[in-house]
């Protein structure tokens, strides 16, 4: 039996999910920034404040991943903590106004990978396969024990990543 890494929905998926994460890493490091942060400021680019729990099941990782990501960011200024008045043992994750100024360089970034990604499709065949992907989602979150507190909204903002930037 052989496998075939071209003919596997997951090997390709994954793949690509590499390619994609180095591509966008090397356009986001010279703004001290890291791909690890794409999930944060994708949950708070629209001004959003909220808990670390809710950003942890946004970003559909451990607490732990999502405390440890919190704690680098806070560190290089990029999000903001405060109490939350719902409950006085939580605190609530804002982007700085720092990171708010390099919101523009994340969407720069992320929309110059996703166009190069998707430079060889057509506009009929970029609606069809980001339709067959929310398809593949939709099926694995299904299947998991867990399911995430919040899936991606679907707005304008939807079709580019909208992570932000570091120090400012």
């Amino acid at each position: 039996m052989s496998l075939d890494r071209r003919r596997s929905a997951g090997y390709m998926t994954n793949w690509a999910a590499r390619l994609f994460a180095t591509a966008i890493e090397r356009r986001l490091k010279p703004h001290g920034l890291a791909t690890a942060h794409l999930p944060v400021f994708f949950a708070l680019a629209d001004g959003a404040a909220l808990a670390q729990k809710d950003l942890a099941a946004a970003a559909a990782v451990e607490q732990p991943t999502m405390a440890a990501t919190l704690a680098r960011m806070e560190r290089d200024g990029l999000v903001r903590r405060t109490p939350d008045p719902a409950d006085g043992r939580s605190s609530l994750f804002a982007l700085s106004e720092a990171a708010l100024r390099d919101l523009d360089a994340v969407r720069r970034a992320t929309d110059e990978v996703n166009a190069l990604a998707l430079a060889g499709l057509d506009e009929a065949e970029r609606g069809a396969f980001l339709a067959m992907m929310e398809k593949v989602v939709a099926a694995l979150i299904a299947d998991a024990p867990v399911k995430p507190a919040r899936t991606p909204r679907r707005d304008a903002s939807a079709d580019r990543p909208a992570p932000a930037k570091r120090r400012g």
